[in-house]
């Protein structure tokens, strides 16, 4: 079995079913959001699938693949499973299992700016591992938030067919592009439309619903030194503290483009004498 799902359908490039502004600080870390749209896509899931939940299969739930610092997909995915493994008591059912895609290496590069050919040769780059075993079959679900090119899926697709792995296989999103006649640019309209430079990133930070994903992480090592020092007298040192660890976690530290801002972190954690 392999379907998809998709609670809100982009047409056009002016109206939407959903709140840009809410997708934008989403993406910027802002966890009630994801919290908010989780329970919006289960609900709309669960009313045209719930067929899909009751064979007795197990349930494993993916967000879109990561290395060591979670998407904002990961967080939906996380909301949802809530939801879900709720939704599995209530029907006598076991708990859904919490899985990931693991993957090799990053990229500096802006996806959203990028047509489907530029992002798939991207991400078919890198390389991921994926337990086969531990999938074969179950009822896999994988959780992202929005479908602009398809070049995820056809990612996850492709890893699948290369690992061999016998399962059935449900793609959410929370959005998808339906009209292919709009620019695949339209994704940075959505994650740029409430945060669009460095006092908007402090504010979502500066929020108590506020956790590091890989795109703000990416943002703030990819500042000038003007900016990164805009930010880094905004917010709690205990975050910045975080922020280089999660930088060397995903080896950001290799990469030249971000290396000024992680010596910066460095030098901070060696004055305050760690």
């Amino acid at each position: 079995m392999n379907k998809r799902y998709s609670l809100h359908h982009i047409h056009s490039a002016d109206e939407f079913t959903f709140s840009p502004a809410e997708y934008s600080y989403f993406k910027y870390g802002d966890k009630s959001y994801a919290e908010k749209f989780a329970k919006e896509l289960f609900e709309g899931f669960i009313s045209e699938n719930e067929e899909l939940l009751l064979t007795g299969k197990e349930i494993v739930v993916l967000p879109s693949p990561y290395m060591a610092i979670p998407t904002a997909s990961n967080f939906l995915c996380f909301y949802f499973k809530k939801h879900l493994d709720f939704y599995l008591f209530q029907k006598g059912h076991k708990s859904s299992i919490l899985s990931k895609i693991n993957r090799n290496h990053t990229y500096i590069t802006d996806y959203g700016n990028l047509n489907f050919e530029d992002r798939k040769n991207l991400i078919s780059n890198d390389t991921y591992y994926i337990d086969k075993d531990f999938l074969r079959g179950k009822l896999c679900i994988f959780i992202d938030d929005i479908k602009i090119t398809g070049s995820h899926e056809y990612t996850v697709h492709k890893i699948l067919d290369e690992y061999d792995v016998k399962a059935d296989f449900m793609f959410l999103y929370y959005a998808e592009l339906m009209n292919f006649e709009l620019d695949p640019k339209i994704e940075n309209f959505f994650n740029y439309y409430a945060v669009k430079n460095v006092r908007h990133i402090t504010e979502v930070m500066n929020k108590p619903s506020f956790e590091f994903n890989t795109r703000i992480v990416k943002y703030i090592l990819g500042l000038d030194s003007s900016n990164f020092d805009y930010l880094t007298s905004k917010v709690k040192k205990g975050q910045m503290d975080l922020l280089l660890e999660l930088a060397i976690s995903n080896n950001y530290h290799l990469i030249k483009e971000y290396k000024n801002n992680i010596n910066t972190l460095t030098q901070t954690e060696l004055y305050y004498g760690y």
